[in-house]
């Protein structure tokens, strides 16, 4: 095996950092400077209209809420192999974040949390991982079915013959796992993936879920606030309905974590559309949630990226 020297170690480190953040900053400059759907001169007029400092204030501290929330989850779960400062769980979550906006589905950022350790620790990283990310996915499609079954009952966008087929569906996927549980893939199996989650204790588990219930509102209820400050005055339940159906749905597309306001946006246009919402709205309030909630906490984490001291050697 070929032997690399410490400094060239240090570069490759170095240059590793420096092409995440640049790429980083790179793909949020594109999203934002190109976008011919976005008018900022209308974004403007209303902004000026309708500012409030107790308004913005608002919006940013349920952004800081939202991820708060995933940084708990994190140190919580992880706790299960060691325990870690709230400082500590801030660091990793947020460079990790950063490191994962350009890969699939966020990918990249179970390799970011795993380097934060020792690499006997990177399965049972990754594993929670996968549970972090994992409970916020179901609550995801369980908040998005109900959803999507108030928004059918109110516009009736599928038939009930589509619906029943939906549940049937998604009944079939339910059951497949457990079917198959016994069979062996390489040394894996769906069996032993329940044994290791039941390896967890239980409070791990329920504050876990308790934490991504909390993030799910906080998020869902940011977008229904962002949509009053455009003057969009729709019932409660119609507007909560319609981001819960939207999430589900966008969350259900493979796509990359800076295009995520883009594919959430296309989903959006087209159920806000039914409701009669501006298409320019629907497009601004999509992307002031990604800039919140995925710009700003990577601006923060490539802080982390460009001062992290690696566990796992490359």
């Amino acid at each position: 095996m070929i032997s690399i020297p410490h400094k060239a170690k240090q570069f490759l480190v170095l240059l590793i950092k420096v092409l995440i953040v640049v790429g980083a900053f790179y793909f949020i400059y594109n999203q934002l400077a190109n976008n011919d759907k976005l008018d900022w001169q209308k974004f403007l007029v209303l902004f000026q209209k309708n500012q409030s400092v107790g308004g913005i204030a608002f919006i940013l501290f349920l952004s800081v809420l939202n991820r708060f929330f995933e940084i708990l989850k994190w140190q919580n779960l992880v706790g299960f192999i060691h325990k870690i400062t709230l400082g500590e769980a801030t660091k990793q979550v947020l460079g990790a974040l950063t490191a994962g906006l350009f890969t699939p589905n966020g990918i990249g950022e179970y390799a970011g949390k795993a380097l934060f350790f020792e690499k006997k620790d990177t399965r049972n990283i990754l594993f929670l991982n996968l549970i972090c990310n994992g409970i916020q996915m179901i609550l995801t499609v369980i908040f998005g079915i109900f959803g999507l079954l108030y928004f059918n009952a109110q516009y009736n966008v599928i038939t009930t013959k589509t619906v029943a087929l939906l549940f049937g569906l998604l009944i079939l996927v339910f059951s497949v796992p457990f079917l198959l549980k016994k069979i062996t893939i390489k040394g894996y199996s769906i069996e032993r993936l329940i044994h290791k989650i039941n390896e967890i204790p239980k409070p791990i588990h329920q504050k876990n879920i308790f934490l991504a219930v909390c993030r799910f509102i906080v998020f869902s209820h940011q977008y229904y606030f962002l949509f009053l400050a455009f003057d969009v005055d729709l019932p409660y339940l119609t507007v909560i309905a319609t981001i819960t159906s939207v999430y589900f749905l966008a969350s259900s597309l493979p796509t990359f974590q800076f295009l995520d306001f883009a594919v959430k946006g296309s989903v959006a246009v087209y159920f806000f559309g039914i409701l009669g919402v501006n298409e320019w709205i629907v497009i601004f309030v999509t992307t002031l949630m990604w800039f919140l909630n995925v710009v700003l906490p990577v601006v923060i984490g490539s802080y982390y990226v460009l001062n992290f001291k690696t566990k796992n050697p490359i």
